[in-house]
């Protein structure tokens, strides 16, 4: 079989491309419209070739190319966001990219969004896309999937399109099995192995102020957790949600993630943020070589797809076709 081409829509820092390149396949161009990010996907693959805004293409100058990666942007359908949906422009990005799929005609798509988009407006949202892009001619899969079954300890559940055009003959798509259990790949201390110093200040005012407030007060003792490696604390004013060995969703606009390890609270740096994405290591560790700020490395592996969740997809899309 040859090459498979992909262009990268909404590409962020450039998690999906990683995990179709561990495929294979080939980037011939990608779309971002937040600048920051695409400094990191710089940073990353330096490609200096971003589009920009996939909204105003010219489609007919694009390169031909065989799949379309997107994660399309999440904020409108999501349980953490004010669910606009299709009111917001944001949430019209889909129109946008079903254009560019029949005007290229192209072949495959793998399209992510998250999870909240299953419900959102009584789930008449997800049968508008799904008829779309059945219309645009795709046989299209749909499913949401959790990252922690695939490869990672992270707990992300996120909803998955992949379509493949109806007149290309092929093998009925079938979405990768779950790995349950916890095998080297998923065991979470091979990804929480930043050797810098991120000693959390349990003392700190503002950790004091939530674990004293009327939600949390008394119910939680941190010498025991300190106690056990790797108990991971997801803090917030509401509550603390405690983990054992799994991260919970990586999520921008959160004071953070922290974990146990001998004896002290460690916050989790960007740099393992990235990794519990499944960035390989040698990706992952150019944040560190270029002091990227962890605030800013942190946001952006909320907003990234799982690495290893868009391989394990491209594998299937490849047994599919294999006719």
């Amino acid at each position: 079989m040859k090459t498979l081409t992909f262009m990268d829509f909404c590409s962020g820092i450039g998690a999906g491309r990683l995990g179709l390149e561990l495929c294979a396949m080939k980037c011939v161009g990608h779309s971002e419209i937040d600048p920051i990010a695409d400094l990191t996907y710089q940073l990353f693959f330096g490609d200096k070739g971003n589009l920009g805004d996939l909204s105003q293409l010219n489609i007919p100058a694009l390169p031909d190319f065989d799949l379309m990666l997107a994660g399309f942007p999440c904020q409108t359908f999501s349980i953490a966001g004010k669910r606009t949906g299709f009111n917001d422009d944001r949430g019209q990005i889909i129109y946008h990219l079903v254009d560019i799929l029949t005007w290229k005609n192209v072949p495959y798509f793998l399209l992510e969004n998250v999870k909240g988009i299953v419900n959102h407006n009584n789930g008449k949202t997800l049968n508008v896309i799904l008829s779309l892009l059945d219309n645009a001619g795709y046989d299209v899969s749909f499913e949401v999937l959790d990252s922690q079954f695939y490869g990672v300890p992270q707990m992300r559940e996120r909803a998955y399109f992949v379509g493949i055009r109806k007149d290309i003959k092929h093998k009925p798509y079938q979405f990768p099995q779950r790995k349950d259990g916890l095998g080297k790949e998923q065991d979470i201390q091979f990804y929480l192995n930043d050797k810098r110093d991120y000693e959390f200040d349990i003392y700190s005012p503002t950790f004091q102020k939530y674990l004293n407030n009327k939600y949390n007060q008394g119910k939680y003792d941190l010498t025991s957790f300190l106690e056990k490696d790797y108990t991971i604390i997801d803090w917030r004013q509401s509550d603390f949600r405690v983990y054992d060995r799994k991260s919970p969703t990586l999520r921008t606009g959160r004071h953070g993630i922290l974990y146990t390890k001998n004896g002290k609270l460690r916050k989790l740096s960007g740099y393992e943020a990235l990794r519990l994405q499944g960035f390989p290591k040698d990706i992952a560790e150019k944040v560190i070589e270029h002091n990227l700020p962890d605030s800013r490395v942190l946001a952006q592996a909320g907003n990234a797809m799982t690495v290893t969740v868009i391989q394990k997809l491209a594998q299937q899309l490849l047994k599919a076709l294999e006719v």
